[in-house]
């Protein structure tokens, strides 16, 4: 099986292609957390054999600190990177969306008619 790099930043909506994100914007992540894409990996049955949470892509180094986005995995999948990062992100969005609306309406007030 092909091993290969998973920088989180390649997920990250905020970043151009030329900074290093992988997949389409459209299908990116808005300010993905490590986190999120280690629970995704683990889902997905990919294997993961080393995480840096810490390490940051060598490409962020001139961005603003928000946009410096950390986290390193080397992984083993038998499908190709790209399959795999939009398999990811496809992952993160449905626990997102899910978060979201497990809370649901609960917690707002309504709002009173005059």
């Amino acid at each position: 099986m092909p091993r290969f790099v998973v920088w989180v930043s390649e997920l990250d909506s905020r970043l151009s292609r030329r900074y290093g994100r992988m997949v389409p914007r459209s299908s990116a992540l808005r300010a993905p957390r490590e986190v999120e894409v280690f629970e995704a990996l683990r889902a997905l049955g990919v294997r993961i054999i080393e995480r840096h949470p810490e390490k940051m892509n060598p490409r962020l180094a001139g961005l603003d600190e928000e946009l410096r986005v950390r986290g390193l995995f080397l992984v083993e999948s038998d499908k190709g990177k790209g399959k795999t990062l939009r398999a990811v992100a496809q992952k993160v969005h449905d626990v997102r969306s899910k978060v979201k609306t497990s809370r649901g309406r609960k917690g707002r007030k309504k709002k009173r008619r005059r």
